[in-house]
């Protein structure tokens, strides 16, 4: 029998994919399933990007590149977060990665020794948690409130900071509750993070698709706080390019040069043709982004009426990324059984609150990176399953 470390029983898992590989298995027996579980765009990448992409390989960028990225790759980047976070970044605070994680994962694996504690969201992404648990550092979950809109209180903060605390992680737009953070939070948390000398890794993944006036705020804009932040990004979500596995990290030149060893002693390097093709996406027409942020407000509005109007749900309109979070203590119903109940009985896929931490119990978590018309569909299944098991528990 092959040994296993004892590390991976540290190690979690995205329940996104195990519900999506369940999904797949109902099709395949016949049964309509409306896809609301998965946090990918559902439209195509646009095509001036893809259309770099092909120039790329008739131009022969089909070989090895330099570990932290192409050198004009990295220049993109830096200029386009210069820009739209009002910073001054150079290429050399640039790692390119195949795909956003492995920033995250890097920056854990260069910056957390044995009982280190990280602070981060819970309801929050479940690789956060994961990455930090597997190295040895402790998790300690800052709970987001959902009478704050999904924030946490200034003070709910400070206290979880101990002489062991290294790291602060922030999200937002925050997956899976579409919370939003403001200057005057962000304002709030760099005081703390400059007074007890925590490295800050921002999770900006969704800072291109928010709604209602509201603008994107990075913590790394504040004063002192550029040198200790890892600004977290990639082309997935705003530009459809989930499947291109492409993604960055910003950061000190120091730690650059460490998150560029890791990448050497892993992934090597990442896709050459990709890089061009993000480059287009960084500089190019921005027009069909727009489109979809656009899009995705219709769809947000449709899906938080619709779930307000199921008794038993009670859902918060989020300010950015393409979720919602509804409260379904209402139906009597733990978070997991009631996501179980809309999969086999609805064909609605979604995932259970406790997804993304003990504190999502009572929640669903829903992705509108659906059409409306599937959207409706899938407010009509749940609400008639509720209302079915409404009259059988009568």
């Amino acid at each position: 029998m092959i040994h296993i470390a004892r590390r991976m029983n540290r190690l979690g898992t995205e329940t996104a994919f195990e519900v999506l590989a369940k999904a797949r298995a109902l099709e395949a027996q016949g049964k309509h399933i409306i896809h609301l579980e998965i946090g990918e765009p559902d439209f195509d990448t646009p095509m001036n990007i893809k259309q770099a992409a092909k120039k790329a390989l008739d131009d022969g960028f089909t070989h090895y590149g330099p570990a932290a990225g192409l050198p004009q790759s990295r220049a993109a980047v830096a200029r386009y977060v210069s820009e739209t976070r009002g910073i001054e970044v150079l290429p050399e605070h640039v790692v390119v990665t195949p795909g956003a994680k492995p920033i995250l994962f890097f920056i854990i694996l260069a910056c957390i020794d044995e009982d280190d504690e990280v602070i981060y969201p819970n309801p929050g992404f479940p690789i956060y948690e994961s990455a930090v648990e597997f190295v040895g550092g402790k998790a300690i979950p800052l709970v987001l409130k959902e009478e704050k809109e999904f924030s946490f209180d200034i003070e709910d903060l400070e206290r979880l900071i101990t002489k062991k605390t290294r790291m602060l992680i922030l999200n937002s737009p925050q997956n899976p509750t579409g919370g939003v953070l403001t200057e005057s939070n962000l304002s709030n948390i760099a005081d703390l993070a400059r007074k007890h000398n925590l490295i800050v890794l921002s999770d900006e993944i969704y800072g291109r698709i928010m709604y209602d006036g509201h603008k994107h705020y990075s913590i790394a804009s504040l004063p002192g706080m550029q040198e200790r932040t890892v600004i977290l990004d990639g082309f997935s979500k705003t530009f459809a390019m989930t499947g291109w596995r492409l993604g960055y990290g910003v950061m000190p030149e120091g730690l650059a040069k460490l998150v560029t060893r890791l990448q050497i002693n892993s992934t090597s390097c990442t896709s050459s043709f990709s890089q061009i093709a993000g480059i287009e996406a960084l500089a190019g027409p921005q027009h069909d982004v727009e489109k979809m942020v656009q899009e995705f407000k219709r769809r947000r509005d449709t899906i938080v009426e619709g779930l307000n109007s199921i008794p038993g749900i009670r859902c918060h309109k989020p300010h950015g990324a393409f979720y919602v979070f509804p409260n379904i203590t209402g139906t009597g119903k733990t978070s997991k059984e009631l996501a179980d109940l809309l999969l086999n009985d609805a064909g609605v896929a979604c995932l259970s609150g406790t997804a993304f931490g003990k504190h999502g119990e009572g929640y669903l978590r829903f992705s509108y990176a659906n059409s409306i018309p599937n959207i409706g569909k899938a407010l009509e299944r749940i609400a008639k399953t509720l209302k079915q098991q409404a009259v059988a528990i009568s």
